[in-house]
């Protein structure tokens, strides 16, 4: 039986759109819902454009209630994947779906990671820093941020003449290059 994937986004959706065009004829499994908090993240388009349902949620019906875990449930969700999604995941979605709920983040932890390291600001800390190596984190989440276990990452030098901008090319690279195959993995193990 085909794996469903359901994508949490907020914003362009440039990860989403590589997971979605690598299962897209896929026998192992498919995306089959994506979700967002922001109703004009581009994420949404690209799913409709994909004939994939998509879902807008709201901090009440995310923290407050068991929507989004009923939705995931009745839709069949095997596995949840995390690409730019910005808010915590609560401990109630964590507990729903045990080492089902994957996230990549553009820095390689545990350096770099926690509230407030998202985009911009992992690449600006990490040139502030003088590391000489970036790279990404494709781990499980669990209660904390950027705190679940690591299943693989995967690194890039940072040169002396690199931006917060070029750091962001290089790490956009690795995204795209190494989370399909990642999430076909854990769907295959």
């Amino acid at each position: 039986m085909k794996k469903k994937i359901a994508i949490f986004a907020s914003g362009e959706g440039t990860n989403a759109q590589r997971i979605i065009d690598h299962f897209k004829d896929a026998d192992a499994a498919s995306v089959v819902l994506v979700v967002s908090n922001k109703p004009t993240a581009n994420v949404l388009n690209r799913a409709k454009d994909s004939g994939i349902e998509t879902l807008i949620i709201d901090r009440p019906s995310f923290y407050e209630n068991e929507r989004v875990i009923e939705k995931l449930k009745a839709t069949g969700i095997d596995l949840v994947v995390l690409a730019g999604f910005l808010w915590m995941i609560p401990e109630s979605l964590v507990k729903a779906f045990p080492d089902k709920i994957v996230n990549i983040h553009p820095a390689l932890l545990p350096k770099f990671g926690g509230k407030g390291m998202y985009g911009m600001h992992v690449h600006k800390a990490v040139l502030e820093a003088k590391e000489k190596e970036s790279g990404i984190t494709i781990h499980f989440v669990n209660e904390k941020y950027d705190e679940g276990k690591i299943i693989s990452q995967h690194s890039c030098t940072v040169l002396g003449n690199d931006t917060a901008e070029t750091l962001a090319e290089k790490i956009h690279e690795l995204e795209h290059a190494h989370f399909p195959g990642a999430i076909e993995k854990l769907l295959l193990s």
